[in-house]
């Protein structure tokens, strides 16, 4: 548990996961509880993939591995690697069993710090091995919706930083299909209805806003994601009236024609031996 006297969260050290996200001044959780009859998840880091794999599988020089969606990172035991009241920090390395899937040296630390009611996120990946590490990696935090008694889930709309113009890529059994809707028409607001996710997740590659937010019409309560140097953005709900998920990604699932070839899959990141890559979230609760 950290806080800065304005906000508080706890964190669990496995998949280093967020568990609640709280304002000292309301007894509003913000954060999905993870029903696990509805989604059995809250905050996980997807690592060292995102998405699903065409088969579950992928080649590498040869040889074929098996990765489930979105990775291991979320199911692994992550080390605290320091901690203090406003402040943890969370590594994970490569092991035996991560490499009889992903046969690749890595360190993942995700470090959490509050600030002024903001919940400050650092994301690292570093190659400490002697050949290139490819992976993706991205976030899916679950955000209860609606925040308030008495609220609707359509009282509620994703607000965007800027006028967006995008269409969705459908999603196939999890794999992204070749037909794109349109959903965005220089708009900053869309609103939520119980509809709006019948076919799936609303999965977008070229979004310009840097901040977005899930806010009530209503109440005005909601939360803010800052999200700069992600170039996917997901938006998800399993049961419409319980949760959404707002998904920064570097890196997306599969294509229903994916070669299978790691080296071929949109969205990998090619990271040189000694080298490290970065990438920070801000979540301010409302």
């Amino acid at each position: 548990m950290i806080d800065d006297g304005v906000a508080r969260v706890a964190i669990d050290a496995v998949g280093a996961e967020l568990q609640s996200l709280r304002r000292l001044d309301s007894d509003i959780e913000y954060l999905w509880q993870a029903e696990p009859a509805i989604w059995p998840r809250r905050a996980p880091w997807l690592f060292p993939i995102v998405g699903r794999l065409r088969g579950d599988t992928y080649t590498w020089k040869g040889n074929t591995y098996h990765l489930p969606q979105h990775g291991f990172a979320r199911d692994r035991g992550f080390r605290v690697a320091g901690t203090d009241r406003a402040s943890a920090s969370f590594v994970l390395m490569d092991d035996a069993s991560t490499r009889a899937a992903f046969p690749f040296a890595f360190e993942l630390t995700i470090s959490y710090r509050m600030e002024g009611g903001s919940l400050a996120i650092s994301c690292e990946v570093a190659n400490p091995g002697p050949e290139v590490l490819p992976f993706s990696f991205g976030a899916h935090p679950g955000f209860r919706c609606p925040l308030v008694a008495g609220e609707s889930f359509s009282d509620y709309e994703v607000a965007f930083d800027r006028p967006e113009t995008s269409d969705r890529w459908l999603v196939d059994d999890g794999l992204i299909g070749a037909v794109r809707e349109p959903v965005l028409r220089n708009q900053q607001v869309l609103p939520l209805t119980e509809g709006l996710f019948g076919r799936g997740a609303l999965v977008f590659k070229d979004l310009r806003s840097e901040r977005v937010r899930l806010q009530s019409r209503t109440s005005g309560r909601g939360v803010k994601l800052e999200l700069p140097g992600f170039p996917t953005f997901g938006i998800w709900s399993k049961a419409p009236g319980a949760f959404v998920c707002l998904e920064p990604w570097c890196g997306i699932a599969d294509p229903v024609d994916a070669s299978g070839r790691l080296e071929d899959k949109e969205g990998i990141i090619f990271l040189p031996p000694g080298g490290t890559f970065e990438r920070r979230l801000a979540v301010r609760p409302f």
